[in-house]
Protein backbone atom coordinates (compact mmCIF):
# COMPACT_ATOMS: atom_id res chain seq x y z
CA UNK A 1 0.00 0.00 0.00
CA UNK A 2 1.14 3.49 -0.56
CA UNK A 3 2.05 5.81 2.11
CA UNK A 4 2.24 9.45 -0.16
CA UNK A 5 -0.84 11.81 1.36
CA UNK A 6 -3.71 12.02 -0.75
CA UNK A 7 -4.19 15.54 -2.88
CA UNK A 8 -7.45 17.12 -2.69
CA UNK A 9 -9.57 16.95 -5.17
CA UNK A 10 -9.88 19.45 -7.30
CA UNK A 11 -12.88 21.74 -6.71
CA UNK A 12 -15.17 22.32 -9.54
CA UNK A 13 -15.19 26.21 -10.94
CA UNK A 14 -17.90 28.21 -9.52
CA UNK A 15 -18.90 26.44 -7.03
CA UNK A 16 -18.65 27.76 -2.71
CA UNK A 17 -16.28 26.22 -0.29
CA UNK A 18 -16.91 26.54 3.49
CA UNK A 19 -13.87 27.80 5.32
CA UNK A 20 -12.01 25.39 7.45
CA UNK A 21 -12.15 25.82 11.04
CA UNK A 22 -10.18 29.07 12.52
CA UNK A 23 -9.71 30.30 9.08
CA UNK A 24 -12.57 32.93 9.56
CA UNK A 25 -10.27 35.43 11.22
CA UNK A 26 -7.12 34.33 9.65
CA UNK A 27 -9.33 36.12 6.18
CA UNK A 28 -10.58 38.79 7.97
CA UNK A 29 -14.00 37.56 8.23
CA UNK A 30 -16.24 38.99 11.10
CA UNK A 31 -17.21 36.32 13.56
CA UNK A 32 -20.53 35.10 14.05
CA UNK A 33 -22.92 37.42 15.85
CA UNK A 34 -20.30 40.55 15.31
CA UNK A 35 -22.77 42.03 12.90
CA UNK A 36 -25.58 42.02 15.29
CA UNK A 37 -23.11 43.69 18.03
CA UNK A 38 -22.05 46.67 15.68
CA UNK A 39 -25.68 47.33 14.80
CA UNK A 40 -26.72 47.13 18.92
CA UNK A 41 -24.03 48.86 20.26
CA UNK A 42 -21.19 49.38 18.21
CA UNK A 43 -23.02 52.19 16.61
CA UNK A 44 -23.50 54.61 19.68
CA UNK A 45 -26.78 55.53 21.17
CA UNK A 46 -29.89 56.67 19.45
CA UNK A 47 -31.10 60.62 19.49
CA UNK A 48 -33.98 59.40 21.67
CA UNK A 49 -31.63 58.28 24.36
CA UNK A 50 -31.74 59.95 27.62
CA UNK A 51 -29.37 63.27 28.36
CA UNK A 52 -29.81 63.59 24.38
CA UNK A 53 -30.74 66.54 22.24
CA UNK A 54 -34.93 66.22 22.88
CA UNK A 55 -34.49 66.52 26.43
CA UNK A 56 -32.04 69.93 26.48
CA UNK A 57 -35.01 71.29 24.25
CA UNK A 58 -37.62 70.43 27.21
CA UNK A 59 -35.77 72.03 29.64
CA UNK A 60 -34.78 75.29 27.80
CA UNK A 61 -38.59 75.41 27.30
CA UNK A 62 -39.39 75.31 30.86
CA UNK A 63 -36.88 76.84 32.18
CA UNK A 64 -37.94 79.96 29.82
CA UNK A 65 -41.27 79.92 30.82
CA UNK A 66 -40.43 79.97 34.21
CA UNK A 67 -38.45 83.29 34.26
CA UNK A 68 -41.67 84.78 32.08
CA UNK A 69 -43.71 83.83 34.86
CA UNK A 70 -41.58 85.18 37.60
CA UNK A 71 -41.21 88.11 35.59
CA UNK A 72 -44.91 89.19 35.25
CA UNK A 73 -45.55 88.12 38.88
CA UNK A 74 -43.35 90.77 39.69
CA UNK A 75 -44.57 93.06 37.55
CA UNK A 76 -47.99 92.61 38.89
CA UNK A 77 -46.68 92.84 42.63
CA UNK A 78 -45.18 96.39 41.47
CA UNK A 79 -48.20 97.63 39.98
CA UNK A 80 -50.26 96.79 42.77
CA UNK A 81 -47.60 98.82 45.27
CA UNK A 82 -47.86 101.47 42.58
CA UNK A 83 -52.10 101.68 42.62
CA UNK A 84 -51.51 101.94 46.48
CA UNK A 85 -49.08 104.43 46.74
CA UNK A 86 -51.71 106.19 44.32
CA UNK A 87 -54.81 106.23 46.48
CA UNK A 88 -52.39 106.98 49.52
CA UNK A 89 -51.70 109.90 48.15
CA UNK A 90 -54.69 110.90 46.79
CA UNK A 91 -56.32 111.08 50.42
CA UNK A 92 -53.70 113.26 51.77
CA UNK A 93 -54.40 115.53 49.06
CA UNK A 94 -57.93 115.83 49.64
CA UNK A 95 -57.51 116.11 53.45
CA UNK A 96 -54.83 118.72 52.79
CA UNK A 97 -57.07 120.82 50.37
CA UNK A 98 -60.01 120.36 52.74
CA UNK A 99 -58.09 121.72 55.54
CA UNK A 100 -57.24 124.29 53.34
CA UNK A 101 -60.34 125.32 52.55
CA UNK A 102 -61.88 125.45 55.72
CA UNK A 103 -59.37 127.97 57.33
CA UNK A 104 -59.79 130.42 54.10
CA UNK A 105 -63.32 129.91 55.05
CA UNK A 106 -62.51 130.59 59.10
CA UNK A 107 -60.14 133.07 57.81
CA UNK A 108 -63.10 134.94 55.98
CA UNK A 109 -65.08 135.19 59.12
CA UNK A 110 -62.86 136.22 61.56
CA UNK A 111 -63.55 140.34 60.29
CA UNK A 112 -67.03 139.86 60.78
CA UNK A 113 -66.45 138.54 64.53
CA UNK A 114 -64.22 141.55 64.90
CA UNK A 115 -66.88 144.04 63.86
CA UNK A 116 -69.09 142.29 66.43
CA UNK A 117 -66.99 142.77 69.03
CA UNK A 118 -66.35 146.01 68.11
CA UNK A 119 -69.91 147.07 68.02
CA UNK A 120 -70.88 145.14 71.05
CA UNK A 121 -67.59 147.54 72.76
CA UNK A 122 -69.44 150.93 71.59
CA UNK A 123 -72.89 149.58 72.77
CA UNK A 124 -72.22 150.71 76.66
CA UNK A 125 -71.35 154.32 75.84
CA UNK A 126 -74.01 154.54 72.81
CA UNK A 127 -77.11 152.43 72.92
CA UNK A 128 -77.99 154.07 69.91
CA UNK A 129 -74.89 152.49 67.44
CA UNK A 130 -75.59 149.25 68.54
CA UNK A 131 -78.12 149.29 65.22
CA UNK A 132 -75.98 150.71 62.97
CA UNK A 133 -73.24 148.10 64.56
CA UNK A 134 -75.29 144.99 63.75
CA UNK A 135 -76.47 146.30 60.54
CA UNK A 136 -73.04 147.08 59.47
CA UNK A 137 -71.53 143.52 60.67
CA UNK A 138 -74.80 141.93 59.09
CA UNK A 139 -73.65 143.24 55.40
CA UNK A 140 -70.16 142.52 55.75
CA UNK A 141 -71.15 138.71 56.39
CA UNK A 142 -73.86 138.58 53.58
CA UNK A 143 -70.53 139.60 51.09
CA UNK A 144 -68.45 137.31 52.76
CA UNK A 145 -70.51 134.46 51.43
CA UNK A 146 -71.04 136.06 48.02
CA UNK A 147 -67.45 135.37 47.36
CA UNK A 148 -67.84 132.19 48.72
CA UNK A 149 -70.16 131.71 45.86
CA UNK A 150 -73.15 131.81 47.67
CA UNK A 151 -74.73 135.40 46.63
CA UNK A 152 -78.11 136.03 48.96
CA UNK A 153 -81.56 135.55 47.77
CA UNK A 154 -84.54 136.89 48.73
CA UNK A 155 -86.80 138.94 46.41
CA UNK A 156 -90.37 139.01 45.67
CA UNK A 157 -92.73 139.39 42.65
CA UNK A 158 -91.03 136.16 41.01
CA UNK A 159 -92.54 133.38 39.61
CA UNK A 160 -92.27 130.02 42.23
CA UNK A 161 -89.23 127.79 41.38
CA UNK A 162 -88.70 124.49 43.40
CA UNK A 163 -85.15 124.76 42.55
CA UNK A 164 -84.49 127.57 44.56
CA UNK A 165 -87.99 128.44 46.54
CA UNK A 166 -89.26 126.64 49.67
CA UNK A 167 -92.70 127.16 50.44
CA UNK A 168 -93.85 127.42 53.55
CA UNK A 169 -97.32 129.54 53.46
CA UNK A 170 -99.86 130.14 51.71
CA UNK A 171 -101.84 133.72 51.36
CA UNK A 172 -104.68 135.33 49.49
CA UNK A 173 -103.39 138.51 47.43
CA UNK A 174 -105.48 139.74 44.94
CA UNK A 175 -103.01 141.81 43.97
CA UNK A 176 -100.48 138.98 42.95
CA UNK A 177 -100.49 136.46 40.08
CA UNK A 178 -101.39 133.29 41.74
CA UNK A 179 -98.00 130.87 42.53
CA UNK A 180 -96.05 133.71 42.75
CA UNK A 181 -93.60 134.87 45.61
CA UNK A 182 -95.85 137.61 47.77
CA UNK A 183 -93.20 137.09 51.29
CA UNK A 184 -89.77 136.08 51.59
CA UNK A 185 -89.65 134.60 55.36
CA UNK A 186 -86.18 133.84 54.93
CA UNK A 187 -83.22 134.50 52.64
CA UNK A 188 -81.41 131.66 50.48
CA UNK A 189 -77.96 131.99 49.29
CA UNK A 190 -76.67 130.59 46.51
CA UNK A 191 -77.99 129.53 43.22
CA UNK A 192 -79.44 126.02 41.87
CA UNK A 193 -76.49 123.53 41.52
CA UNK A 194 -74.20 125.19 44.29
CA UNK A 195 -76.93 126.60 46.87
CA UNK A 196 -76.34 126.10 50.83
CA UNK A 197 -80.47 127.12 51.26
CA UNK A 198 -83.15 127.22 49.27
CA UNK A 199 -85.43 130.95 50.12
CA UNK A 200 -88.45 130.10 52.88
CA UNK A 201 -91.26 131.72 50.92
CA UNK A 202 -94.87 132.65 50.96
CA UNK A 203 -96.69 132.42 47.76
CA UNK A 204 -99.99 133.60 46.17
CA UNK A 205 -102.93 131.16 46.61
CA UNK A 206 -104.14 129.99 43.16
CA UNK A 207 -108.34 130.50 42.89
Amino acid sequence: MSTQPQQPEPVPEGAVTEPEPGQEQEQGLPAPGGVEARGTGGEGLGPDAAGGPAGTASDTASGEQAGALAELEDRWRRALADVENLRKRHVREVERERAAERARTAAALLPVIDNLELALSHAESDPGSIVEGVRAVRDQAVNTLAQLGYERRGETGEAFDPARHEVVGVVEDPEAEPGTVVQVLRPGYGDPGNQLRPVAVAVAKRE
